[in-house]
C-alpha cells in the first residue's frame, strides 16, 4: 500500500508517517503544502491519500473537489478531528472515499485504509449514528449532559487537573497511572459533560468551582 499524507500539523505529520512505516506501509511523502499535496497525488499515483480537513488556505473539501475535478482516480480518506456532521456530510459529497478521525488506535487507521484501498467506502464507526440520521433527514438530538456531580471521584479528579491546564503525561505521571487510563477517562468525561473539549471541560470546572484552588 503506498500512502500519501497532506497535513499542516508537522508533528502530527511526521509521528504518522513513522507510525505507518513501522507497520509495512510506504508513505510516499508527507506533505504540508496542499499545492505539492496536489501535485504529489496527480504525478505519484498514490493508493490512498489521506488529507486533513482543516487547513491554511485551501481546505481539505477543497483540495478533495480538486483532485475529482481533474478526474484522478485516487482513493482519498479525511484524516480529522472533527465529530461534526456538516464536515461528514460534505466531505461524502465531495467524493471522499473514507472519514477518519486522528484519535483513532493505529491498528484500526491501517485497517481502514487497507479497506479503502479495497474499494469500500469507511467512517469512523463513531460517527455511524450521525451518518443515518443524515440519510434518514433526522435532526440531531441534544446531546444528554450529566451534572458533574455524576462524574467518577476519578473522573472528578482529572477534571480538577484540567482545569490546572495539566496535559494528559502530566496526569498521569501525578496520578501514577498510564496516559492511555488518563485518554479513557478524558474521553468519559467529555461525553458525560456533553462537551467536545477539555478546555470546554475545564471552563466549566472553573466556572462552577468544582476544584478548590491551591
Amino acid at each position: 500500500m503506498r500512502v500519501l499524507l497532506i497535513d499542516d500539523h508537522a508533528l502530527f505529520r511526521v509521528g504518522l508517517l513513522e507510525l505507518l512505516e513501522r507497520r509495512g506501509i510506504e508513505v510516499i511523502d508527507a506533505v504540508g503544502d496542499s499545492d505539492v499535496g496536489l501535485r504529489l497525488t496527480r504525478d505519484c499515483a498514490p493508493d490512498v491519500v489521506l488529507l486533513d480537513l482543516r487547513m491554511p488556505g485551501p481546505g481539505g473539501i477543497e483540495i478533495l473537489k480538486r483532485i475529482r475535478a481533474e478526474g484522478l482516480d485516487r482513493r482519498v480518506a479525511m484524516l480529522t478531528t472533527s465529530t461534526e456532521e456538516p464536515d461528514l456530510i460534505a466531505a461524502l459529497q465531495a467524493g471522499a472515499n473514507g472519514y477518519l478521525l486522528k484519535d483513532m488506535e493505529p491498528g484500526e487507521l491501517v485497517e481502514a485504509l487497507s479497506d479503502i484501498v479495497a474499494g469500500k467506502t469507511v467512517v469512523a464507526p463513531e460517527l455511524t449514528g450521525i451518518l443515518a440520521r443524515a440519510v434518514r433527514h433526522e435532526p440531531e438530538p441534544a446531546p444528554k449532559r450529566s451534572a458533574p456531580s455524576e462524574l467518577t471521584p476519578r473522573e472528578q479528579q482529572i477534571l480538577c487537573h484540567l482545569a490546572a491546564g495539566q496535559s494528559n503525561k502530566v496526569i498521569a505521571r501525578e496520578l501514577g497511572i498510564s496516559d492511555g487510563t488518563v485518554k479513557l477517562h478524558v474521553k468519559a468525561i467529555l461525553r458525560k459533560l456533553a462537551v467536545h473539549s477539555r478546555v470546554e471541560a475545564a471552563v466549566m470546572a472553573v466556572e462552577q468551582g468544582l476544584c478548590a484552588r491551591d
